[in-house]
């Protein structure tokens, strides 16, 4: 580890001396030209629109209607930023005031966009049946990422999809795009802090790291600019280099999960105002929006669900990438003392059965996986599973272990007797094995309560709400589309707040 470190400590200086090696992409003619494009639900009735450009906008705007011909409203914005070692500014503009479950196109204004079109969020309540896919731990694609061998005949049904991108789950997502309405993304995107894994990058992270973000999000686009995309914080996010103890050799920019913040912080919702009519659950839902740190912690409403997006990575008692964390990232605090925390129990408590039936939670760390402690996180497990079990969550969503695992509902690391029919404990399922420069995670020992594991390919789950009393998880696997397991979870949801 030390003579790494030494190596890369004098990076700066042989750099000076030698091309840079960086895959840029290349930069339009026009500088105000979109890319980078992600949605995001805001709100009731909401939708941000996210973008880069290659410079600075005085005034952010997007024109929006409800026929592709006539894009007669328009929102505009302040919100362009950057910081020290980017190329690009992120901008972000949100639609308010929708028609809830309609399509809509919009144009992000630049001499050079297109006109593309998302379907706006179901209101609170609506029990008409969707799906949602979870996509977590996924990488750059290409000589800066990973790759795999594809069938280069085959297309996309998105036309501006990257044909390097089939067959990958980027290639999935884009064939099963009228499949799915939302993606959560709980953590780790890019891998631009893995740029030392290729030798062409050695001389040159600075760049490398900001080459891989800009990839990435342009091989993104095409699904996140179509849909929306829910994000919240993995331990990749933190820092230009992976490494333990390496924070002190990133530049200014590249630490402290900038390029996340600067990407999704005027995106991401803060929490909902509660639709119930309960006075205590409204008081509780005004907290929950007063304590979010979007893009950290924060959760919105769609129809029958309602999702709640924590960070697994900072702000609790000995967070792994906190500071002095286990990881050595010195991360955050993004919040005040204990503020994560009473955000969590507010929102959960505010969550009204007889609106929003199902209750889903999305975080990064697991504390149940196959494979050995190694791939655990005790704090993770201390600091928020008794309010995922007290306040009845149905599912919860990790990722950080690369492999595909379902597990059946537990609670304090044992199996809740009723297992898939009403039970008290949430179900946890693992959906890491998307697909990145660090391949996939073994399997490994397995515990009694896991019902599914699979690392045999790269792979996401969907979430299907099927009415207010049944939810199907399916694990896809990405190259053929094939489902490798499915499940249906059984909730009677007989009581309107739950507290046990």
């Amino acid at each position: 580890m030390s003579s790494f470190i030494n190596a890369v400590k004098g990076l700066p200086v042989l750099a000076g001396c030698v091309m840079a090696a960086a895959s840029y992409p290349a930069k339009p003619a026009d500088l105000t030209t979109p890319v980078q494009q992600r949605l995001a639900i805001n709100g009731a009735n909401a939708i941000s629109v996210g973008w880069n450009t290659y410079e600075q906008l005085s005034n952010p705007c997007v024109q929006y209607g409800t026929s592709s011909d006539s894009l007669t409203l328009q929102a505009c914005s302040t919100n362009s930023i950057t910081y020290p070692t980017s190329r690009t500014w992120s901008n972000a503009v949100t639609l308010t005031g929708l028609a809830p479950a309609t399509t809509y196109y919009y144009k992000i204004v630049s001499t050079n966009s297109s006109i593309e079109h998302f379907f706006s969020p179901r209101t609170a309540g609506d029990k008409t049946p969707f799906t949602m896919s979870a996509v977590i731990d996924l990488g750059v694609y290409g000589a800066d990422g990973y790759t795999i061998s594809m069938d280069a005949t085959k297309r996309d049904t998105i036309p501006t999809i990257q044909p390097a991108l089939n067959h990958t789950t980027i290639g999935r997502l884009a064939t099963n795009i009228d499949d799915y309405e939302l993606v959560v993304h709980p953590g780790d995107f890019a891998y631009a802090d893995d740029w030392f894994e290729k030798p062409k990058n050695l001389l040159d992270g600075l760049n490398a790291y900001e080459a891989i973000l800009e990839q990435f999000y342009d091989q993104l686009a095409p699904i996140a600019g179509r849909k929306a995309y829910m994000a919240s914080p993995g331990n990749h996010e933190a820092d230009c280099e992976e490494l333990d103890y390496t924070t002190g050799l990133c530049p200014t920019g590249q630490k402290n999960f900038t390029d996340f913040m600067n990407r999704f912080g005027n995106t991401m919702p803060t929490a909902f105002g509660s639709t119930s009519s309960n006075s205590t659950a409204k008081v509780l839902a005004n907290k929950a929006q007063q304590l979010a740190k979007p893009p950290f912690w924060y959760s919105f409403e769609y129809g029958m669900v309602h999702v709640t997006m924590f960070d697994t990575e900072t702000d609790f008692a000995n967070a792994p990438d906190g500071p002095d964390g286990s990881a050595g990232l010195n991360g955050g605090p993004f919040g005040t003392a204990n503020q994560q925390l009473e955000f969590l129990e507010a929102d959960l408590a505010s969550v009204d059965r007889s609106v929003t039936p199902w209750l889903v939670v999305g975080g990064h760390r697991p504390w149940y996986s196959t494979g050995g402690s190694g791939n655990i996180c005790s704090p993770c497990q201390k600091a928020f599973e008794p309010l995922l079990y007290k306040y009845g969550v149905d599912l919860a969503i990790f990722g950080h272990v690369h492999n595909s695992q379902r597990f059946v509902p537990t609670n304090n690391s044992v199996a809740d007797p009723a297992e898939m029919n009403n039970p008290k404990a949430p179900m946890y399922i693992v959906a890491g094995g998307a697909g990145n420069i660090e391949g996939l995670s073994s399997v490994g020992s397995n515990v009694s309560f896991n019902a599914f594991a699979y690392a045999s390919d790269f792979s996401y789950a969907t979430v299907s709400f099927k009415d207010a009393n049944n939810m199907q998880v399916d694990f896809i696997r990405s190259s053929t589309g094939e489902v490798l397991d499915s499940s249906v979870l059984y909730k009677a949801h007989s009581q309107s707040f739950v507290v046990q």
